[in-house]
């Protein structure tokens, strides 16, 4: 009785641990924050993001949309607001200079700074493609040799099983 339980707690912890260390964040800008005159298509170009992904940190010192607060704000727009670069007048815009957004569906999202002509002029506008969690892109993006997250999410599962295995024969 009592290995049972161990194993049922060992697979719970090891079940949630797994989940945790699944998910991104992802510093929009890296360590120029969100800001006019820079390149957000070429910024997202090499990254693959994920449901489950942050876009931002959820931490003090870093943050997915990180600006002075008032200087700039983050609209989620669809893809005819995003070409025209115009902030949505019905929606609320974030603010806080320490936005975080949680990448829940799949799918193609845009997000544009509504502050001036920030969007239009400064080019402050991103669109991103997000993946299902445990599914590769249909095509690798060029340069990209790193290790995929369907690859990484196999890898601890094959893990996960082995150490299972593993304790629940000792604890037989």
């Amino acid at each position: 009785m009592g290995s049972t339980y161990m194993f049922i707690v060992v697979a719970a912890i090891a079940v949630i641990v797994g989940q945790l260390t699944l998910a991104k964040e992802f510093i929009i800008g890296d360590d120029k924050g969100w800001t006019t005159k820079f390149n957000y298509q070429a910024w997202a170009a090499d990254k693959n993001f994920r449901v489950g992904d942050k876009l931002g940190k959820l931490s003090d010192i870093l943050t997915f949309f990180k600006y002075k607060k008032g200087t700039h704000n983050v609209f989620k727009v669809d893809q005819s607001t995003f070409q025209q670069c115009a902030p949505p007048i019905e929606r609320e815009a974030l603010t806080s200079g320490n936005d975080v957004i949680t990448l829940e569906t799949p799918g193609t999202k845009w997000y544009l700074c509504g502050i001036g002509n920030h969007c239009e002029d400064g080019n402050q506008k991103l669109e991103i493609t997000v993946f299902p969690q445990n599914l590769s892109p249909t095509s690798p993006l060029e340069g990209d040799t790193s290790i995929s997250s369907a690859r990484k999410n196999s890898d601890f599962k094959v893990l996960v099983f082995v150490l299972f295995s593993t304790l629940f024969v000792v604890f037989q």
